[in-house]
């Protein structure tokens, strides 16, 4: 199976946590103190950061363990001197900026995420020489599959199920009589330039994740309308 399809966290709580994290940031001296922790080569003590800002100690352990507590700065232990044993002194706590990466956008886009299911879909087809357009539905339909593993209507309405698994998703869906309409594109920006790519893209995810719920799975069809993504979902329960 191919990394992109790697059980993530829910795209809702990401979010909360991205959100979080740039809150952290706000305070200017934070600001300041996470800029230079990730301008150093290696990690950075509290007295480092400090001295480099002219600011007092313990101003700097606050705000370096804010940030993370937010996820923005791992830490270790180390002793600064390099010794070790009897007398090589007290172990420091030292920062340096996670691998993680932070991107928030309201209305939520997914523009990492049609990158990979894009770049999945290139490679495939340049081995198999199928047509990457093809390829790419292939590929969005099985993280589709994915994203609902798990998730049957268990007696609740298919349409139901699907509304919440696509929120987490981004497509902020609204149901209107027995038909779900997704009030936005995660994709907008692609499906503006490359419309039939980014819609036969959105369908599959979309189909991958109603074939997932059943009995009574909605049926996806594409109906494109201006400021709101190509698919709309309908019940079949009745």
């Amino acid at each position: 199976m191919s990394t992109i399809f790697l059980v993530e966290s829910a795209a809702m709580g990401q979010v909360r946590r991205d959100v979080a994290g740039i809150g952290a940031l706000a305070d200017p001296v934070r600001f300041e103190l996470y800029r230079f922790v990730c301008a150093q080569s290696g990690p950075v003590s509290r007295d480092q950061a400090a001295d480099a800002l002219h600011i007092a100690r313990h101003q700097a352990k606050f705000h370096l363990d804010r940030l993370e507590a937010e996820g923005l700065l791992e830490c270790e232990y180390a002793r600064l001197t390099g010794r070790t044993g009897p007398g090589a002194g007290r172990t420091s706590k030292l920062y340096r900026r996670t691998a993680r990466e932070i991107t928030v956008s309201f209305p939520q886009r997914q523009y990492e995420l049609s990158s990979r299911l894009m770049a999945e879909a290139i490679v495939q087809s340049t081995e198999t020489g199928e047509p990457a357009g093809e390829v790419l539905k292939r590929i969005a339909y099985d993280y589709g599959r994915v994203i609902a593993e798990g998730a049957q209507a268990d007696g609740r309405p298919a349409l139901e199920v699907a509304a919440r698994l696509l929120s987490e998703c981004g497509y902020e869906p609204r149901q209107v009589a027995d038909e779900l309409y997704m009030v936005n594109c995660p994709f907008r920006a692609l499906a503006q330039e490359q419309t039939d790519l980014a819609c036969g893209m959105n369908l599959a995810l979309i189909t991958g994740i109603t074939d997932a719920l059943t009995p009574h799975s909605p049926k996806p069809r594409l109906r494109p309308q201006p400021e709101r993504c190509c698919v709309v979902l309908a019940s079949t329960s009745n």
